[in-house]
């Protein structure tokens, strides 16, 4: 019997999340079988919940549900539990487990380019996605961490809640007025094809800009970074691979390695 898992979001037809994991199931010799599901904005507990019923044995969560999945979890990992928001669904003996693997895959992916120890890091945004990485970017020793949203008091209650584990602040997005050694955007904007109004100031040629999002070339963050001067300009497709790795070993127990499945993918958007 193959089991079956899914990303479930919205949009969700763009998602290389089944291209990922069914390259992880040939490299460990893991039968299963991954689908996209995408659920209506005001649908998402109904779908997941239908998943399940339908036999599913777990999920990843994108954008817009990372929220609601953690509340839709009956069990919740430390670190899930922390951020209030999952990407990772599953079932065991006692219900629906929920954890949130961004925050791992993104310091993995931010490894191979940048040291976060000592470094000034501004994240952007304040959503589920924001919510998921900043414990595991306060636990690499940054010298500082500015959450900017573009509505500042949303901000303030993200900093507010990760006090104790570093140095956690939060401004505007017209507010920033220092140059940052790391700028991670962690909006949606780039999926809908929109810039963020940052002030100039925010950029150096030594700035390290990092979008979540990923496509074929510069997302708009991307091209706004890179306008600016920054150096370099990654995308979120590392932190996509890494994550999903994690996200496989929580269910199937064995960890894949994930350099060759990274390269492939991103030769594969080269071509279009």
């Amino acid at each position: 019997m193959t089991d079956r898992y899914a990303v479930i979001g919205n949009p969700v037809a763009h998602s290389l999340s089944p291209a990922i994991h069914q390259a992880f199931a040939r490299q460990t010799e893991q039968r299963l079988r991954y689908d996209t599901i995408e659920a209506p904005l005001d649908g998402f507990i109904e779908s997941v919940a239908d998943f399940f019923a339908m036999g599913g044995a777990g999920c990843n969560v994108t954008v817009p549900f990372k929220e609601e999945a953690a509340r839709f979890a009956n069990i919740l990992t430390e670190r899930a539990e922390l951020a209030g928001a999952v990407n990772t669904l599953w079932l065991d003996d006692e219900g629906v487990c929920g954890d949130n693997t961004d925050g791992v895959g993104l310091v993995r992916d931010l490894a191979r380019h940048i040291s976060l120890r000592g470094r000034r890091v501004v994240l952007l945004g304040a959503g589920g996605a924001a919510r998921g990485v900043i414990a595991p970017l306060l636990d690499e020793a940054p010298a500082s961490l500015v959450i900017a949203n573009r509505s500042p008091d949303k901000a303030a209650q993200l900093a507010e809640h990760f006090r104790e584990l570093g140095p956690v602040s939060a401004t505007a997005f017209d507010k920033l007025s220092e140059a940052a050694d790391l700028v991670i955007n962690a909006t949606s904007a780039s999926l809908a094809g929109a810039s963020l109004p940052l002030p100039a100031a925010l950029w150096t040629d030594r700035t390290v800009a990092y979008d979540m999002m990923y496509g074929k070339g510069d997302t708009p963050f991307l091209a706004q970074a890179r306008a600016g001067g920054a150096v370099p300009c990654i995308d979120g497709l590392g932190m996509l691979v890494e994550q999903a790795a994690e996200a496989f070993f929580l269910w199937r127990g064995v960890r894949p390695e994930t350099a060759s499945v990274l390269a492939d993918l991103r030769a594969l958007l080269a071509q279009g």
